[in-house]
């Protein structure tokens, strides 16, 4: 046995070590994080309770209606109290958080990975691809986010599709920017100069050795994001243009207090306080993400 052979087994359990080490004080400093760990188990939290939302959900909330009891103030059985038909909303809450987490993750995902491909290819082809990638990025960015998307929610009409594919197909322009940028300066470093070398091809280059080094900041990013995407969601569902009613979203939901917002404020108050409160959750969490990946804080 060559002493190369024998020497490549230690090389990739010292790769390993520092793998784990890194990771191990990434996770330190974001327990030592408490708003983000507290928007970590808020969000854990919420994903339960979409997941479960017909155990957790005391009444129907399309088909329900108690008689006489439009706008009803809260009561013990009825904790948020009765929409404007005489639903129970706390049920109709409930069942608004699968479509809140629903869209944000499965946009996110989409704008993701659009984001990450198209940034790739811009920053590692360069030449008139990163030319043409550009200004198509700035194209999107130049545009009001919320009117590009309700012209096209009006165009397409509204549905949970929809609302999903138009947020996605519109929002990958950042994503494509911050990996267009770390690429380009990743090109140039001597493990990718080392793959050219050795005949690796371009798209395995891109793969395998640049992505896995950029996902970081795209985390952070998407982490973050996906408080936004909530927010434009219940945005469209308020004009009209997103989830179809009597399919219940937080949005929805405010919409249909709106015109008795002096009458039954509760109506509006309790979507609105759970948009509140699971966007500052993203945030936290995403403050965190980045704060403990970022590199300037390794020690």
């Amino acid at each position: 046995m060559t002493a190369t052979s024998a020497a490549e087994p230690n090389l990739q359990l010292i790769a390993d070590a520092d793998r784990r080490s890194e990771w191990s004080q990434s996770w330190r400093r974001f327990r030592a994080n408490r708003f983000a760990v507290g928007g970590l188990v808020i969000i854990i939290l919420l994903a339960l309770m979409a997941i479960f939302a017909p155990l957790l959900s005391p009444y129907d909330p399309i088909t329900e209606i108690f008689r006489g009891m439009r706008g009803g103030s809260p009561t013990p059985a009825h904790p948020f109290g009765y929409d404007h038909l005489g639903r129970d909303l706390l049920s109709r809450v409930i069942f608004g958080t699968r479509i809140a987490l629903l869209v944000g993750l499965a946009a996110t995902g989409i704008t993701v990975t659009m984001g990450v491909v198209i940034g790739a290819v811009a920053g590692y082809f360069g030449s008139w691809v990163d030319m043409l990638i550009s200004r198509v990025v700035d194209t999107l960015m130049a545009f009001p986010i919320i009117a590009l998307l309700v012209v096209l929610a009006a165009v397409l009409g509204p549905s949970l599709v929809t609302t999903v594919l138009v947020i996605g197909f519109t929002g990958w322009a950042r994503f494509a920017r911050v990996v267009r940028a770390d690429v380009m300066s990743l090109k140039a470093t001597d493990f990718v100069t080392a793959a050219r070398a050795v005949g690796v091809r371009d798209w395995r280059i891109i793969w395998r050795h640049l992505l896995p080094n950029v996902m970081g900041p795209v985390i952070v990013l998407a982490t973050l994001g996906i408080g936004g995407i909530i927010i434009l969601e219940s945005a469209l569902s308020f004009l009209g243009l997103g989830i179809r009613p009597p399919n219940p979203s937080w949005g929805g939901i405010l919409s249909d207090g709106r015109a008795f917002i002096l009458r039954f404020p509760h109506i509006a108050f309790f979507p609105g306080l759970m948009i509140v409160i699971t966007v500052l959750a993203f945030n936290f969490l995403g403050d965190g993400l980045r704060d403990a990946l970022d590199p300037r804080e390794r020690d």
